[in-house]
């Protein structure tokens, strides 16, 4: 049985950084409504957005991650899709995604992170300024958030058989609806 107040219990237990937990929050909603989209689970797309990254902060190699956290959820009695979603989220897991389930996690994985780091270098700190066309121009810019991987955004979003500047205005309006949670709400003026 899912329960959302247990996921974010594991995610605290594990996960200290403020940032890591946003991103955690962030996929989250871009998950849970892509389930909504896709006529899913809610509950379920939002707890593998949720915990994909539980383990990272103390198992952050290739090596550990995200088997390490995998092996935890499935002690833990996780459903089977949400820890082969998990596992497929890492790309050299070589746990192919055949699921909505696994495919949304995917391609929401590292534009949550880039709509973040473009949300935070502008003026105003808002993710309401922020739009697909802004989004693009930031992943032209290699130096800009040097560790999202484009590749992993532009073929998630196919594997999703969305239209990219689609994918991307739909995960933006999805961590708008958090944008407090996440301190992407702006700045107030001083």
């Amino acid at each position: 049985m899912l329960d959302r107040n247990k996921a974010w219990s594991l995610l605290t237990e594990y996960t200290q950084s403020e940032s890591l937990r946003k991103h955690a929050l962030s996929v989250e909603a871009c998950m849970k409504a892509y389930a909504r989209k896709l006529g899913d689970d809610e509950l379920k797309f939002a707890i593998t957005g949720l915990l994909h990254d539980f383990d990272y902060e103390k198992y952050p190699t290739p090596a550990e991650h995200p088997f390490v956290g995998n092996k935890i959820m499935c002690e833990l009695g996780y459903p089977e899709d949400v820890l082969t979603a998990i596992l497929g989220h890492a790309e050299y897991s070589g746990v192919p995604r055949e699921t909505n389930l696994a495919k949304a996690l995917f391609a929401c994985d590292e534009l949550a992170g880039l709509i973040t780091a473009a949300t935070l270098v502008k003026p105003s700190k808002n993710i309401a300024d922020l739009d697909a066309k802004s989004v693009r121009k930031k992943m032209k810019d290699k130096a800009f958030a040097r560790s999202v991987s484009r590749e992993d955004i532009i073929k998630g979003a196919a594997e999703l058989g969305i239209d990219l500047d689609e994918h991307i205005t739909f995960c933006i309006e999805a961590m708008k609806s958090i944008a407090g949670e996440l301190d992407l709400a702006g700045v107030l003026p001083s």
